[in-house]
């Protein structure tokens, strides 16, 4: 019979036995990390004053929309209709018109950044307009030093054209080919609008990966998760106890800011609150995920923030589709996106914010993102087990 106490004995037993999980235990976890997080200024300064500072900041600082483009129109032609047509550019909102009578004196303006462009209505502009040949009316010259301005330039300046060509009169108009194009979902182009949704996913992505590799680091660095650790807990208790507070935060976050972007920033809510909580609730799980995963693998609060910042906000910022076009990126890169879960959180968002309840949307990146969140949750619980070990 062999003693318990002999080294042969002791070498099989196992460094880390299996726990049973205790609800009573994952609430005094909840409740130890709930009070901790509240005592914690730096984040409820994350976790409720930085969204709002955000949202601002994409509601009103940063804008996609151009209006007031500062050109210039040189009127060369001496003409009525020349002059009704130096008005018509004038009279629109979206442009800031300096007139002259000789283009030398707008293309030092130009140079100087002070316009944008100008346009040329040319001496020969009544012959232009009697020909029906095709040819140009006038001549539009943009700063092309700022592409997406230079193309307003041209874009605003053709459909001024047009349109003061269309009502010329029926005989002139009839040869006039115009359009009339209508927005789905955000008819007023207002940036705005598709702005602040994804915001809410940037805001979202501090929350649940920065925040939390950050708090979780912070306590590998101090030495406390190691007694956490040691306790009578299982594994999974503890991972669940100290995300589950800040899946509160992140979910509290999340109707403040549609709340702002409702009321505040008149953004509209087509979709339901329901699946707006949902959403967000799947997509706190990669989220958290991440964080707590980058917290097990360095165990420090300075390399956590670099490496939750490179690997967590900047993907979200630049590769989601918050602000740039996925399909504009080269195929190396779009296929990146696939593995960013921002990118079909923010998908989402603008579909329950500007269209509605679309579960044929919302169901594959609902599975895309409780996907990458598991894998993430997996990977870190082996992590976590191999330092308890």
């Amino acid at each position: 019979m062999n003693d318990v106490n002999s080294p042969r004995s002791a070498e099989r037993v196992p460094l880390v036995t299996m726990r049973r999980f205790d609800p009573r235990r994952l609430r005094a976890l909840v409740l130890k990390e709930s009070l901790q997080a509240m005592r914690d200024p730096s984040t409820l300064l994350i976790a409720f004053v930085l969204p709002v500072v955000l949202l601002f900041l994409f509601a009103y600082a940063v804008s996609l929309d151009v209006s007031d483009v500062r050109i210039g129109v040189v009127q060369e032609a001496p003409s009525a209709s020349a002059q009704e047509l130096a008005a018509a550019f004038a009279g629109t909102r979206y442009l800031d018109v300096t007139f002259a009578h000789d283009r030398r004196e707008v293309a030092e303006q130009v140079v100087s950044g002070k316009l944008r462009g100008f346009v040329v209505i040319p001496q020969d502009f009544e012959r232009r307009l009697a020909a029906r040949d095709g040819q140009p009316l006038v001549q539009v010259i943009a700063d092309g030093s700022q592409p997406n301005t230079a193309n307003y330039v041209a874009n605003y300046t053709q459909g001024v054209v047009q349109t003061w060509r269309a009502g010329l009169g029926a005989e002139t108009a009839s040869t006039a080919v115009v359009l009339e194009p209508r927005y789905w979902f955000n008819a007023e182009l207002e940036s705005r609008r598709s702005l602040v949704p994804g915001a809410i996913a940037i805001v979202m992505t501090i929350i649940g990966t920065m925040l939390t590799a950050l708090v979780v680091a912070r306590e590998w660095e101090r030495g406390t998760m190691e007694a956490v650790l040691s306790t009578p807990a299982s594994v999974a208790e503890i991972l669940i106890g100290k995300l589950l507070p800040y899946f509160a935060l992140g979910m509290l976050s999340t109707l403040a800011a549609a709340a702002l972007a409702v009321f505040v920033f008149d953004v509209p809510m087509r979709g339901s609150l329901a699946a707006l909580l949902l959403l967000s609730a799947v997509f706190m799980v990669p989220a958290l995920g991440q964080g707590l995963l980058i917290s097990s693998v360095t165990r420090n609060q300075f390399l956590a923030a670099q490496i939750a910042l490179f690997s967590g906000f900047l993907p979200a910022f630049m590769l989601s589709g918050f602000l740039y076009e996925i399909d504009a990126m080269p195929a190396p890169i779009r296929a990146i996106t696939w593995l960013i879960p921002a990118r079909y959180f923010v998908s989402s968002l603008k579909t329950v914010f500007l269209a509605g309840d679309i579960w044929a949307v919302f169901v594959p990146n609902l599975l895309a993102m409780a996907a990458i969140g598991m894998l993430f949750f997996l990977v870190a619980k082996r992590v976590t087990r191999k330092n308890l070990e």
